[in-house]
């Protein structure tokens, strides 16, 4: 099916024509067949399998407010009934990759979108574009947690004026290196929080096990101005310490986009003037 949205690639898999003028459709449970129930499981416990040696807490906690999960493809008003208790949060269902305005709007108003429909069986180490597995497992464990759901709110909300002056490029790098492939130091050792991480098998043990990766401590300047690649796993990666760290780093953003704009970046994997190793000891 091919996309004729502005802003967004030709050929997207999803079903645009049914979507409203914010993007959002409704998800209709009875259309998930039961192929699409046990991809979702095979993906499920794979991935669950990894998460006591590699995922951070808070994620871990976070899934475990919703055991109907390892069931199948979930229903995203059930889901959305837990996070509203815990934070505030709710679930939109999306054809797929959404335009900058509209995903801005729904996180600056606590809605995380999420596409409405699961890979196929022959796809389930690689997709090129993100799916319900990777949204729903991925993103919304952590949206139970309250610093890092404040801060996903106030980066939504910083959405339109880093589009007015020019800027989303430095935005969605943050977005991509710390929501997607963020890292945190947690009792005493490393461990996985991004998306882009936890819903992947081979990204989970690279980021926090391999040597090849660079690990650096976060520090805004530096993410603003980072590279990285879209279809390969992650030369570089940032550790927080916690999640308040994120949502306090919020303030100073307004200030910084602009100066990243206009920077040159760093490259995937190349050092830069300022670099923090992170070391465990």
């Amino acid at each position: 099916m091919e996309t004729s949205v502005p802003g967004l690639p030709q050929g997207l898999r999803g079903d645009y024509a049914r979507a409203r003028p914010d993007f959002t459709l409704t998800q209709d449970m009875a259309t998930y067949t039961e192929a699409d129930h046990a991809t979702w499981r095979t993906l499920y416990e794979r991935q669950a399998a990894l998460l006591p040696r590699h995922a951070a807490a808070a994620f871990r906690e976070g899934l475990a407010r919703l055991p109907f999960f390892a069931e199948g493809v979930p229903d995203l008003a059930r889901v959305s009934r837990v996070l509203r208790a815990a934070t505030g949060w709710s679930l939109v269902a999306v054809p797929g990759l959404i335009p900058d305005d509209a995903f801005f709007a729904h996180l600056a108003a606590r809605r995380f979108p999420v596409t409405h429909w699961i890979r196929r069986p022959e796809e389930l180490d690689y997709i090129v574009e993100p799916d319900i597995f990777h949204d729903a497992f991925g993103h919304v464990p952590l949206l139970a947690q309250p610093d890092f759901a404040d801060f996903l709110e106030a980066y939504g909300r910083l959405g339109e004026q880093a589009a007015r002056i020019g800027a989303l490029k430095p935005l969605a790098r943050l977005y991509w290196h710390m929501v997607e492939f963020g890292l945190i130091r947690e009792s005493g050792g490393l461990r996985a929080y991004g998306a882009g991480i936890l819903s992947s098998r081979t990204e989970t043990v690279y980021a926090t096990e391999s040597e090849k990766p660079r690990r650096l401590r976060f520090a805004l300047w530096r993410v603003l101005r980072s590279d990285y690649f879209i279809d390969d796993l992650q030369p570089t990666y940032f550790v927080i310490s916690d999640y308040a760290e994120l949502f306090a780093a919020m303030e100073r953003l307004p200030e910084l986009l602009p100066l990243a704009r206009d920077a040159a970046p760093i490259p995937p994997g190349a050092a830069a003037e300022g670099d923090i190793p992170h070391r465990l000891a």
